[in-house]
């Protein structure tokens, strides 16, 4: 019951507030963990490196629970509020929804106020490909893009593990996502020391995914094409090299009326990936706030099935 409510309160909390920047956000903690341990890691296994990235993974995750759990146990034995409170602080960081809509606007932003090369600038700080050479159309994509992966990764899976596991387990999904984002990459320096984390993201993403995936076409009947999200969700779902990417970019892209993904450069090199949706119009500028209120329609509806529902349930129960 209280984690629920925590999560609730959470949940609200990031809505009016999203990360502000002079709060040391956990996540940075867990990226400065991840780069200290990675050079001691490579030279330990210099010929195994899957089993060094697996150690990383496996280092890292039980420091975040070990940490996120023993300081909520040190505040419980406080005082049973200033628990119920880091509860409530941990469900609100990790949970991303004001923050996904703050920086993919940087770049409608960085458009209208500036060049394409500022439009370049800000969205690269959003996305993993190459950014040098898009055009504004592909810029705007890209943050559509953003906006509807990270509906799953950054709100939906995270509020779906603090649900069932906790804050203590969000949490722990924080950290094998921003490892995932760290060193999961199809790279020569990450191919292999990067496979578990990638593996172990992708397995706990997997449900995630697809409920996120269906959510979002049932939020598209709010003021966007829920049939055609559907239609498009079910059709290229699986248009992804990873398992789970594209689940919410075809919803998204069903509901907007867009086409998605296609061949981009990482690392200097292109990477063939297959289309999402239809091109049934030029991406715009608009279509980046519509994204984010379709992600955040679909969160409301996450939300509701996963949170509010046991919270009413559970006060029946006990007749409260």
């Amino acid at each position: 019951m209280n984690h629920l409510t925590a999560l609730l309160l959470g949940f609200c909390i990031d809505l009016l507030l999203g990360d502000p920047r002079w709060m040391y956000h956990p996540v940075q903690a867990i990226g400065w963990l991840i780069s200290r341990l990675e050079p001691p890691l490579r030279r330990a296994f210099p010929r195994q490196l899957r089993l060094a990235g697996a150690v990383l993974v496996v280092l890292v995750v039980a420091a975040t629970g070990l940490v996120t759990g023993g300081l909520l146990f040190l505040l419980y034995r406080l005082h049973p509020a200033a628990g119920f409170v880091g509860q409530i602080i941990v469900c609100w960081l990790i949970l991303a929804t004001k923050s996904l809509r703050t920086e993919s606007m940087k770049v409608v932003k960085a458009l209208e106020s500036g060049s394409l090369d500022d439009g370049r600038r800000a969205v690269s700080m959003i996305v993993g490909r190459d950014t040098e050479n898009l055009s504004e159309e592909e810029v705007l994509k890209a943050a559509v893009e953003t906006v509807a992966e990270n509906a799953s990764d950054g709100i939906l899976a995270p509020l779906l593990f603090a649900a069932v596991l906790g804050p203590v387990g969000g949490m722990c999904y924080k950290a094998v996502n921003t490892m995932d984002s760290m060193v999961g990459y199809q790279n020569d320096r990450y191919l292999e020391f990067g496979r578990a984390a990638a593996r172990v993201d992708d397995v706990l993403n997997f449900l995630p995914a697809r409920i996120s995936g269906f959510l979002m076409c049932l939020a598209a009947f709010f003021g966007f094409n829920g049939k055609n999200a559907f239609r498009i969700f079910f059709r290229d779902r699986k248009n992804h090299a990873s398992p789970n990417s594209a689940h919410t970019e075809a919803a998204c892209a069903g509901a907007l009326g867009l086409q998605l993904g296609g061949t981009h450069d990482y690392f200097g090199k292109p990477v063939v990936k297959p289309t999402i949706g239809e091109h049934l119009r030029t991406v715009t500028r608009g279509d980046v706030a519509a994204a984010n209120r379709l992600a955040l329609t679909t969160a409301v509806l996450a939300l509701f099935l996963f949170d509010i529902l046991p919270l009413l349930a559970i006060g029946r129960l006990f007749g409260w």
